[in-house]
C-alpha cells in the first residue's frame, strides 16, 4: 500500500506546485502531461524494483492507452465538426435565435435543461457539449454572463442526461460490472439523481436571477447586426445538428455520427455561406474553396468580425485545437496503464475494502475508491470497472442488490470525471468548452453534489435494494 501511494503522492505534489505556483491554467499546455509521464516512470520503476517485467509494464500502458483509441479519435473528429460548423454557420445561428430567445434571468438553468435533454437523447455527455454546449457558451458570452458558469451548466445537464440514457456507455458499463439489470439501474439512479439535478437546477436560478448579464437590447443588437451581415442564417441549418442526433438516437455509434455531422456542415457550407467562402478564400476557384473548407477542418477558420465578443467567437481551430487535448489523454493513459499494471490500483482498492463493515462504510468506500480511481488512473471507465470489480462481492455478501454498487459506481466515477483537470473527461470537457476545468468545477453543481446524494440515501437507508432469497442463494 506504502509503495503505491508514492507514484501518487509524487503527481498530486507536482501537479501541485505546477497549477498553483508556476503556471496556473496554463500548466494543460504540455507541462501536466510531462509531471504525468514522470509519475508513470515512478510507477513504472517501482514496478520494476519490485520484480515486474518491463514486457508486462509496456503492455498495460499500451493496452490503458488503447482503451482510450475511440475517444482520441472522436476528439479529432469533433474538432473538425466544430470548424464545419462554424464556417457553415451552424454555430452563430445557435447564438443568433437564442439570443433572440433566451433571457439572461434564466439562462443558466434552461441551459442544464436544454443540455440534459440532449444529452439523453443522444446518450453522449461529450457529444452534448461538443455540439449545444459550444453554442450555449456563446450566447452566454453574448449575454455577458460569466463562461465559466454557463460551462459548469452545460456539464451539469451533460452528465445528468448521460447517467439516465439507456444509449450511454457508462451506462450499460455500471451494471455491466455490478450484475445488475440496465433498466433496473436507471430506476435505482432516479432516487439520487433527480434531487441532485433539482437541487442545481435551484442554484443556477438562484445564480442566474442575481449575477444576470451586462447585455440588454442595445448591447446585442449590434451583435445581431453583424451576423446577419456576415451570414446566410436560416433556420434551415439547425437540420445539420438534427440529423447528429437522431443519427446517435437511432443507435449509430458517436464515431460515425460525428463524421457525418462534420460533412454536413460542409455541405451547408456550399449552400448557405458560399459568398462567405469566396470572401475567405479570396477567389471563387473550386480549389480555393476546397483549401478554405480543408482548413477549416483541420488547422483555423476565423471568421472577419468588428464586435469584440465575436472577434473572440467566430473562429474555430478544427482538429488542429485538439491535439494538446488528445496529448493529455495519452499521457493520462501512460501513468493510469503503469500504475494498474503493477497492481498498485488493485493494492488501494483491497486497503480501502478492509475498511467496510456495513452499508454506508461499503457506499463510502465504493465512492472513495472511484474517485481514487478518477484521480490517479484519470479515466472514468477504470473508475467504474476497477472497483465494480473489486467490491460486487462484498456486495453480496451484505445481502445488497447489485443496482446499490452500480448506482454508487455511476454517481462517484461518472460524473466526478468531469471535475478532475488531468481526467479524460475533465480535459476533454475543458478543450471543447474552452474554459478551464478548474474554473468551471465550483459551478458543475451536479457533478459533485451526486456522490454526495449516493452517500445520503445509504446513510438513511432509502431506497436500498435488497437481494432476495433466491438471489442471495
Amino acid at each position: 500500500m506504502g509503495l503505491a501511494l508514492i507514484p501518487i503522492f509524487f503527481l498530486v505534489s507536482l501537479l501541485a506546485f505546477n497549477v498553483k505556483f508556476v503556471f496556473g491554467n496554463g500548466a494543460l499546455d504540455g507541462s501536466n502531461q510531462v509531471i504525468l509521464l514522470l509519475s508513470g516512470a515512478v510507477a513504472a520503476l517501482i514496478g520494476l524494483l519490485r520484480g515486474m517485467a518491463w514486457e508486462d509494464i509496456i503492455e498495460g500502458v499500451a493496452n490503458s492507452i488503447k482503451s482510450t483509441t475511440g475517444a482520441l479519435v472522436i476528439l479529432l473528429f469533433i474538432g473538425a465538426l466544430a470548424g464545419a460548423w462554424m464556417i457553415s454557420g451552424v454555430i452563430p445561428a445557435m447564438i443568433y435565435y437564442g439570443l433572440k430567445l433566451l433571457s439572461p434571468d434564466i439562462f443558466l438553468p434552461l441551459t442544464a435543461i436544454i443540455c440534459a435533454l440532449i444529452s439523453i437523447a443522444t446518450g453522449s455527455s461529450w457529444g452534448t457539449s461538443a455540439t449545444v454546449g459550444i453554442a450555449l457558451i456563446g450566447i452566454g458570452k453574448a449575454m455577458g454572463i460569466n463562461e465559466a458558469m454557463v460551462a459548469g451548466a452545460v456539464v451539469s445537464g451533460a452528465y445528468f442526461g448521460d447517467k439516465l440514457s439507456p444509449l450511454s456507455d457508462t451506462t450499460n458499463l455500471a451494471p455491466a460490472m455490478a450484475g445488475a439489470d440496465l433498466f433496473s439501474h436507471i430506476r435505482y439512479m432516479l432516487y439520487t439523481t433527480i434531487p441532485s439535478f433539482v437541487v442545481a437546477l435551484v442554484f443556477f436560478a438562484i445564480v442566474g436571477f442575481f449575477q444576470g448579464g451586462n447585455a440588454d437590447l442595445n448591447d446585442i443588437q449590434p451583435l445581431l447586426t453583424e451576423l446577419e451581415a456576415t451570414y446566410n442564417l436560416s433556420p434551415l441549418l439547425f437540420l445539420v445538428p438534427g440529423i447528429v442526433i437522431l443519427l446517435i438516437v437511432r443507435k449509430m455509434p458517436a464515431l460515425p455520427a460525428i463524421l457525418i455531422g462534420a460533412l454536413a456542415g460542409v455541405l451547408a457550407a456550399l449552400i448557405f455561406q458560399y459568398p462567405l467562402l469566396v470572401e475567405l478564400s479570396g477567389t471563387s476557384s473550386g480549389i480555393g474553396i476546397y483549401k478554405t473548407l480543408m482548413n477549416a477542418l483541420s488547422v483555423d477558420i476565423v471568421i472577419p468580425a468588428q464586435h469584440p465578443i465575436l472577434v473572440e467567437l467566430l473562429n474555430s481551430s478544427g482538429m488542429h485545437g485538439m491535439l494538446n487535448t488528445v496529448w493529455l489523454i495519452v499521457a493520462a493513459m501512460v501513468f493510469g496503464g503503469a500504475m494498474e499494471a503493477c497492481g498498485f490500483l488493485a493494492a488501494i482498492s483491497t486497503a480501502l475494502l478492509s475498511l467496510a463493515n456495513g452499508l454506508f462504510s461499503l457506499v463510502a468506500t465504493t465512492v472513495a475508491t472511484c474517485l481514487a480511481v478518477n484521480f490517479s488512473a484519470s479515466d472514468q471507465y477504470l473508475a467504474i470497472v476497477v472497483p465494480g470489480r473489486m467490491y460486487a462481492d462484498a456486495y453480496r455478501k451484505l445481502g445488497l442488490a447489485p443496482e446499490n454498487l452500480s448506482r454508487t459506481l455511476e454517481d462517484s466515477g461518472t460524473v466526478t470525471s468531469a471535475l478532475i483537470p488531468w481526467n479524460t473527461c475533465g480535459a476533454y470537457q475543458s478543450g471543447v468548452l474552452g474554459v478551464s476545468t478548474l474554473s468551471y468545477a465550483p459551478y458543475a453543481v451536479f457533478n459533485y453534489l451526486s456522490p454526495i446524494m449516493t452517500l445520503v440515501v445509504a446513510g438513511f437507508r432509502i431506497k436500498i435494494k435488497e437481494l432476495s432469497e433466491k438471489a442471495a442463494a
